[in-house]
């Protein structure tokens, strides 16, 4: 008895975690209330908090086991021997087929309730790998910079790579086309843009010099 109740327990948990994310994806994680969880879930909406004290602990398990995934994956590439601008690609490239991947849930995984990306200290942990990945790609970009290139223009390099890469994924989010046609199709463009701002990106720092 006491391990069908576990299981109906962990199937409880996870019909919540699912009904969830549906909702915050279809209308905003500020908009769903926990009652409307419930009922999506088919519990009731006091049994909701026996499971899950709040929506913010909801989005932690939304959105960490995906982060984590993804942090394991840029790892991956900065632990190869590949020239540095090759690194950096491809984390920019894994990043883009990743939120494509989860076309509907990757501003709930990466967005809502974020902190500022220099924040040394998140609170949450889904924070604080979404800054770890910032993290990761800065050291990316690190690589493909003048050396001598102050904090502040890698910082700001970073975020507009970073800008670039969330503009890609924004305009094919509700695109008809499969993942895998989408990258057939347009990666080596996707390449040539980002190609094109570390380009940019050194010959404004040789102009202006490498500081801040």
């Amino acid at each position: 008895m006491r391990k069908q109740h576990q299981s109906r327990a962990e199937r409880t948990k996870r019909n919540i975690i699912a009904a969830a994310a549906e909702l915050f994806a279809e209308r905003g994680f500020e908009a769903v209330t926990m009652r409307e969880i419930a009922a999506r879930a088919g519990c009731s909406h006091t049994a909701i908090y026996l499971y899950f004290t709040d929506k913010e602990t909801l989005l932690q398990h939304i959105s960490v086991p995906p982060l984590q995934e993804l942090r394991e994956e840029l790892a991956g590439i900065l632990a190869n021997d590949a020239a540095p601008e090759a690194q950096l690609n491809g984390m920019c490239m894994t990043w883009i087929r990743f939120c494509l991947s989860h076309r509907n849930l990757y501003d709930v995984i990466f967005n809502v309730g974020a902190e500022r990306v220099d924040e040394k200290d998140p609170k949450l942990e889904m924070n604080r790998l979404r800054n770890e990945l910032f993290g990761m790609l800065m050291q990316a970009m690190r690589g493909c910079l003048p050396p001598g290139t102050g904090e502040e223009r890698l910082l700001a390099c970073t975020r507009i790579m970073f800008y670039m890469a969330y503009g890609i994924v924004g305009t094919y989010r509700h695109s008809p086309e499969s993942l895998d046609e989408l990258m057939a199709r347009l990666g080596p463009t996707f390449r040539d843009a980002f190609r094109a701002l570390l380009i940019g990106f050194n010959a404004i720092i040789e102009e202006g010099g490498n500081g801040g």
